[in-house]
């Protein structure tokens, strides 16, 4: 996959694509990662980007000259299908781990962190595919959010993480959430990991862990359950949790 960047802090992402599984997936050559100043585009000699808003009105508005260019040059040189072009955006639709795998699928991403009020209208019209928000609140610029999506795509790659089957569970990827987890010591100050989990029976763990998985997501995420499909083995599971 190559992922492009257009920020005028492009240098904010060095820190978080240089460690950890971020860059353990461009070491892999499972992802590229491209940081791109759009401030270079900018067609005037002070380059700005930005400027007051048509009708007046607190802040700034990112001018779409740059975005466009700049956007214009990562395509032109794109091979294959076209890019998707991501607008961080608290306007957007909320981000999930189903758009986060929808996404892994791609083998190109833009994203747009704009600063300031906002952008241009036309951006958002002509310019963009996705427009995503992580969360119901307003961030300085759209750099952090790109971080989080940029983090919960790569993971998903190919080869990437050591095992593959390793996010197939995590919350959110099935469904519900995800079950408790234990580690030695089986006996800690007193606290003990459940005696299923060290009977060596896998029938009967996996059953446990689908059970507690269910459980957890009634107890803090019961939005969840409002659409999804329960076996029904679950359905009996969940009406025993609403009784107790």
């Amino acid at each position: 996959m190559k992922i492009n960047v257009l920020s005028i802090f492009p240098e904010m992402f060095e820190g978080v694509l240089g460690h950890s599984i971020l860059n353990k997936a461009r070491e892999k050559g499972a992802v590229e990662y491209s940081l791109v100043n759009f401030r270079e585009y900018a067609d005037n000699r002070h380059k700005t980007v930005d400027d007051y808003p048509y009708g007046g009105g607190a802040g700034m508005v990112l001018k779409p000259q740059p975005i466009f260019d700049a956007v214009d040059d990562l395509v032109k040189n794109a091979e294959g299908k076209k890019p998707r072009v991501i607008l961080m955006c608290p306007q957007g639709e909320r981000y999930t781990q189903r758009k986060a795998e929808e996404l892994a699928q791609e083998n190109h991403l833009i994203f747009i962190c704009g600063h300031y009020e906002g952008y241009d209208e036309r951006i958002r019209e002509h310019l963009v595919t996705d427009e995503i928000s992580i969360g119901d609140y307003v961030l300085t610029g759209g750099e952090l959010g790109a971080m989080v999506v940029i983090d919960s795509v790569v993971r998903l790659l190919p080869g990437v993480l050591g095992k593959e089957e390793s996010h197939i569970q995590d919350s959110f990827s099935t469904g519900l959430l995800e079950h408790p987890h234990y580690t030695r010591p089986a006996d800690f100050r007193g606290m003990k990991v459940p005696d299923v989990l060290v009977s060596g029976n896998h029938k009967h763990i996996d059953e446990w862990r689908m059970r507690e998985s269910l459980r957890r997501t009634f107890e803090r995420r019961p939005d969840l359950l409002e659409t999804f499909q329960l076996p029904e083995m679950q359905k009996k599971w969940l009406e025993e949790f609403k009784k107790q």
